[in-house]
């Protein structure tokens, strides 16, 4: 014979066992400040007794507020984008909102769009497009009274407002960062050809070169994955003119190291390495991997600020927030070594 279900907690038995109105309860859970310290003491003594769960489904219809974000993300493992859905849900709960993700396998406008749509259909409050490719940087249409949007992962202006790592600035300090240990040029394994980071970070790179007056030798491409960094790693190992690398993240780097082992190359007496994204992994490598940190946690802050701030009435149309990341230097760069010299890989 199957055991009665036992009756959730309702309302009513908190103002009961408080000795309150049920209107005294709802105003102790929506943060009402006209409530005694002592009641408001005895209430949440009652709820903790209890284990009182409020209905968030009704509290919504008196509030008129879900207390929900939606996040629209790309269905990913590699560690940039995870990690951003993760920093966003890491911010939204800490402030007390629930969250709802759509993730899609492809971020053309049209799969965004729709996926934009569903959330609103949902009630959210407002919605944060972790948008890492080129296909989705226009952002979905924003029409008045709707879920305000906010842009994640790109710096690329437009009139939905964006939030972002500087790109840029990383990759140039990582480059500048091994001219000035005596590197003559340093070499770029990119990311794929579709992604605002990858084209960001090879052009912070060609910026620092450029700036400094070096060669800028042909960017070597690569997908994001160890096995193209292995492959370009390759013919990284069989030029021993070839003294620096810089890699689109750390996964690409991973591969170099393997292909720099296999070939012979000393990393760093040989050939120093920098990857980019910091990834947990990175100190273990061998040897431990020089790389630029991403502030995952601050992207999400920012994002959540910017959408409490379009909820809150202030306009936020056009507006770019840029993250600064940070060189972690590891054993996997060091000095030029002697006689060095810039050249081209064939």
């Amino acid at each position: 014979m199957t055991a009665p279900r036992t009756r959730q907690p309702v309302m009513a038995d908190v103002a009961k066992l408080a000795g309150v109105s049920h209107q005294t309860v709802s105003r102790v859970l929506n943060g009402s400040p006209n409530v005694a310290p002592a009641t408001r003491a005895r209430v949440a003594a009652a709820i903790r007794e209890l284990d009182y769960r409020p209905n968030s489904m009704a509290r919504a219809l008196v509030t008129r507020r879900s207390q929900t974000l939606g996040v629209v993300s790309f269905a990913s493992t590699l560690y940039g984008p995870a990690s951003m859905l993760d920093g966003l849900e890491q911010a939204a709960r800490s402030a007390g909102y629930f969250v709802s993700v759509a993730s899609l396998r492809s971020l053309d406008p049209r799969s965004v769009q729709e996926a934009v749509d569903r959330l609103r259909d949902q009630g959210v409050e407002g919605i944060a497009v972790i948008a890492p490719q080129v296909s989705a940087t226009g952002g979905p249409a924003d029409p008045a009274g709707a879920s305000p949007v906010v842009m994640v992962g790109t710096g690329a202006p437009s009139a939905v407002p964006r939030v972002a790592v500087d790109n840029v600035a990383g990759a140039a300090a990582a480059t500048r960062y091994l001219l000035g240990l005596g590197h003559l040029t340093v070499h770029h394994i990119t990311g794929p050809p579709g992604w605002l980071e990858s084209q960001e970070r090879e052009r912070g790179w060609r910026g620092a070169l450029a700036e400094a007056g070096a060669q800028v030798p042909p960017a070597l491409p690569g997908d994001w994955g160890a096995r193209s960094g292995y492959q370009a790693g390759l013919r990284i190992a069989a030029d021993p003119r070839v003294t620096a690398v810089f890699c689109a993240n750390d996964q690409t780097a991973l591969g170099v190291l393997r292909a720099l082992h296999e070939g012979g190359r000393a990393v760093p007496g040989d050939i120093s390495v920098v990857g980019f994204d910091h990834i947990p992994e990175a100190a273990y490598l061998v040897p431990p991997l020089t790389t630029v940190r991403q502030d995952f946690e601050a992207l999400g802050r920012q994002a959540l600020s910017l959408l409490v701030e379009e909820l809150s009435g202030v306009p936020c149309a056009g507006r770019r927030v840029l993250i600064a990341p940070d060189l972690v230097v590891r054993d996997s760069s060091g000095p030029a070594p002697a006689g060095a010299a810039a050249v081209k890989i064939r």
